[in-house]
């Protein structure tokens, strides 16, 4: 069954259909929805802001965030989604970069928004929270004696998401806007190149922080294309399986974490839910370690999907099938990609040859916003690079090794920290772990890790020793850890993203000193 071109067509020719279940049970209809997103689109115009301005939020996942992206798209307007578990300056940093005439932020981040917006000289009468902020409005003022009526004129906005900021400031992704109605932009079409048909009873699960693009893109594209979204506010191994079992979710946006700690679940716990329903759980984000892929595909099946993008644009995917006869593969490019594999001298490289990984799509460019150095930097042509080293089989597939800012020089050897951390997640005391390269003397760089032990194990010398033990029997001598150091908790964020700078900086700022 074709669905009508986008949320809003659908919402007036199905009003009473249930199309979001919050994260407190509550049911969202279609007609709800589109009410309220019409409202803080009549709002954001009586702000004064116009086709080409920006607005940010400082959400957790629910529906505000989901009317919030609508208005954007409706109305002209960029969304900036920003990161909560930013601190105050970074926040400060991306509202003033980006130009957001309004905030919309949530009490749960009181302190932290309140800062930012001071720093950022954001007047008092742009601000709106959702439940108690000092110093800001209530959103329901945002919201009040405003039309829920479809507002004239609409024209399509965008997402303006911000790069993680590893290697300095983070910067917004801006792409033009088409000038366009909503309704002729091709919205939801994305779902296609994993095999995701509009309605076909799907439901989709958001079980990621919404301010992350894929997830965001993700469930913007269920929506569009009419799938009920089940969304999570915070992320929970039993609860996930509940939910699939409760509402039999179809598809879901996942990242390798969530894997791994689902599998360390009790076989119990795992066996009393009814996960049949899922087709397509698609992950991303971060590297999977063999033995994490293979045991999520035993117990889930074929569902099990693999992409590889990056917020600026394209990408490769594999299904199960692809994964298993061609382990470790991140997938062949899609329809609306080319991927290819250049040297340092910006020569193209043949199959299996190792270089850095670079990407171009079909349907548009992109530039960061107040920053053409970078736009122009990294690129060949029309490919771009956000610096991953892999290569291409003679089948196309796309194999990747590391982010090159990652590898570890040690002796003149290239030491590529996604394999040690696979090797290291095999050990059953090892929840979560790091690895990097530490000043030598000698050598330049040696192998450190970092492990978050699983619950019951005790981190110590004798740990640290079974461990190394443990590498040395999976890993050439030349790239097993040197050391063990152990950490409560790894540094990453709700998405996977493993934020290794934290990590790897004390023992450059004063070496050997451990967390």
């Amino acid at each position: 069954m074709d669905a009508p071109n986008g949320f809003w067509a659908q919402a007036q020719r199905d009003p009473g259909r249930t199309v979001l279940v919050a994260p407190d049970g509550e049911e969202w209809s279609a007609a709800r929805l589109h009410a309220e997103c019409n409202k803080l689109t009549h709002a954001f115009r009586a702000a004064g802001l116009a086709a080409g301005d920006a607005f940010a939020t400082v959400l957790p996942n629910g529906p505000e965030f989901i009317a919030a992206y609508l208005a954007a798209a409706q109305s002209g307007l960029y969304l900036v989604p920003v990161n909560h578990h930013l601190v105050g300056p970074e926040i400060a940093w991306i509202l003033s970069d980006s130009g957001a005439s309004v905030l919309v932020a949530h009490a749960r981040f009181a302190d932290t928004v309140r800062a930012a917006a001071d720093e950022a000289e954001l007047p008092d009468d742009r601000r709106y929270s959702v439940g108690r902020i000092e110093g800001f409005r209530p959103y329901a003022d945002l919201l009040d004696g405003q039309s829920s009526e479809p507002p004239t004129h609409r024209t399509s906005g965008w997402v303006m998401n911000y790069t993680s900021g590893t290697t300095g400031r983070p910067r917004g992704i801006r792409r033009p806007l088409s000038g366009k109605r909503p309704e002729e932009m091709h919205l939801g079409g994305f779902l296609g190149i994993f095999g995701i048909k509009p309605f076909d009873d799907n439901v989709h699960l958001v079980c990621s922080p919404l301010y992350h693009t894929a997830v965001l893109q993700f469930a913007a594209a269920a929506l569009h294309i009419g799938h009920r979204l089940v969304v999570m506010d915070k992320w929970d191994p039993e609860e996930m399986l509940r939910l699939i079992d409760r509402h039999c979710c179809t598809h879901t946006h996942m990242v390798p974490t969530q894997f791994h700690r689902l599998l360390a679940l009790p076989e119990e716990t795992r066996a009393a839910y009814d996960v049949s329903s899922m087709r397509h759980a698609i992950h991303g984000a971060a590297p999977c370690p063999d033995h994490v892929k293979r045991a999520m595909i035993e117990w889930w099946g074929s569902c099990v999907e693999e992409y590889y993008a990056a917020s600026e644009g394209g990408g490769a995917f594999a299904t199960a099938e692809d994964w298993l006869k061609k382990p470790g593969t991140v997938g062949k490019a899609w329809p609306i990609s080319e991927l290819a594999v250049f040297d340092d001298d910006g020569n193209r490289l043949g199959a299996g040859e190792l270089g850095t990984v670079y990407m171009k799509m079909s349907t548009g460019g992109f530039s960061y916003h107040k920053d053409e150095g970078k736009t122009r930097k990294n690129r060949i042509g029309d490919f771009f690079t956000v610096g991953d080293l892999g290569c291409l089989d003679e089948d196309g597939y796309l194999f990747l090794r590391d982010r090159k800012i990652d590898m570890i020089i040690s002796g003149g050897v290239n030491i590529y920290p996604a394999e040690i951390e696979a090797a290291l997640l095999t050990h059953p005391a090892v929840a979560d772990a790091a690895a990097f390269g530490v000043p030598h003397d000698d050598w330049g760089e040696e192998v450190k890790a970092v492990v978050e032990p699983t619950p019951g194990h005790e981190p110590g010398p004798e740990l640290a020793e079974a461990i190394l033990a443990h590498c040395a029997g999976r890993l050439a001598r030349y790239k097993c850890p040197r050391s063990v150091d152990f950490t409560n908790e790894m540094p990453r964020d709700p998405n996977g993203k493993l934020y290794k700078r934290r990590l790897r900086a004390p023992y450059w700022e004063e070496p050997q000193r451990p967390l």
